[in-house]
């Protein structure tokens, strides 16, 4: 197998995770607007950030961030030290380092090999608007307001499992997709080979690949995270649990993810799992999958739901073919088997017949 496919949920219960633009002195939630609805959401980069900093309470160094440009008027960004080879964050969420050909400084980047979707309402859920007033120690009360609100939310993901760890480099003649590593980064090419990086070929470009017990941590940290997953706004009013209330995952030879119908939602219904989709998704891409699907899901969320899903694919749980246990269990346990080397099959692409 060669990419892990997946889908999230989060129940989301009086909170405000992800701020939108404020409008004078009112805090306003994301929202998307869908055929007349409202949809609140939270963003890819928020929860990227959440996953980060999992990692980071689990013991990874984060990539240093450097921000350039102080003024409205001058170009403003911000940087890692776009170093995968020393950083795990690098490596798995990618980058982009623009360079100043004045300074002789390369661009470089590198696209993440976890994919992230938006956390996306699954029905719609108007806000509700809280109204606050700051009097303490003061003569004249200050006014202020802000959005919660409660809904389930769903994102996919897709992690490409070889790309962990792997650095690919124009050939000798300079052609090639500049990406991952350039060879003005001597320096961290040297530092990948120290390592113990090998040379490879890797989706018909040069590379260099950091040993498998590397990519192995990297993996099962990055499930880790998950597993503990914590973070959010306006926390200290609207305190909520982040772990995955339901999460769903599928080995994958192609970077296709089959559950978007699976798991999904209807305006007046809520959270649909759908366990008959699932079984006909997994019929049509016979020989491209791995058993077991493994599936997490939190005792008490959705009780009804998760006994009619466990009633219509009574037969795959009872063969083995669909695994169900807590979203911690689930994600810990393979984490473990990545470590273990059991699954060493997942960090190169298959080979098709």
């Amino acid at each position: 197998m060669a990419y892990l496919a997946g889908k999230m949920v989060l129940s989301v219960q009086a909170s405000a995770p992800n701020n939108g633009k404020g409008e004078a002195t009112t805090g306003r939630v994301k929202l998307a607007r869908i055929r007349g609805g409202s949809y609140p959401y939270v963003s890819a980069q928020a929860v990227r950030r959440w996953v980060r900093e999992s990692m980071v309470e689990l013991g990874a160094v984060p990539s240093p961030v450097t921000r350039v440009g102080k003024s409205q008027n001058k170009a403003q960004k911000a940087n890692t030290a776009a170093d995968p080879v020393r950083y795990a964050d690098d490596d798995l969420f990618g980058y982009m380092k623009a360079g100043a050909s004045k300074d002789g400084e390369a661009t470089t980047l590198r696209d993440s090999p976890f994919m992230l979707g938006t956390l996306m309402s699954v029905e719609p859920a108007r806000p509700t608007e809280d109204f606050g007033v700051m009097a303490r120690g003061v003569t004249e009360p200050v006014l202020h307001g802000h959005e919660f609100y409660t809904a389930d939310l769903a994102a996919p993901f897709l992690l490409d499992v070889p790309r962990i760890g792997t650095f690919t480099l124009p050939d000798s003649s300079g052609v090639g997709r500049s990406n991952y590593l350039s060879v003005e980064q001597a320096l961290q090419v040297a530092e990948a080979a120290a390592a113990g990086a090998t040379t490879t070929k890797f989706r018909d470009q040069p590379a260099v690949r950091l040993p498998i017990e590397e990519r192995r941590s990297r993996m099962a940290m990055l499930l880790e995270a998950l597993a503990q997953l914590s973070g959010g706004a306006k926390q200290a009013l609207h305190y909520g649990d982040r772990v995955p209330d339901l999460i769903v995952l599928v080995p994958f030879k192609g970077g296709v993810n089959p559950l978007a119908h699976c798991v999904d939602g209807e305006p007046g219904v809520g959270l649909r799992v759908r366990g008959e989709v699932l079984r006909q998704e997994l019929e049509a891409w016979q020989g491209e999958w791995e058993p077991p699907v493994r599936i997490g899901w939190r005792p008490g969320f959705r009780d009804e739901l998760r006994e009619s899903f466990e009633k219509e694919c009574a037969q795959e749980l009872a063969d083995g073919t669909i695994l169900v246990d807590h979203p911690r269990t689930i994600l810990r346990g393979l984490a473990a088997e990545i470590c273990e080397g059991g699954l060493d099959s997942w960090f190169d692409d298959p080979i098709r017949r």
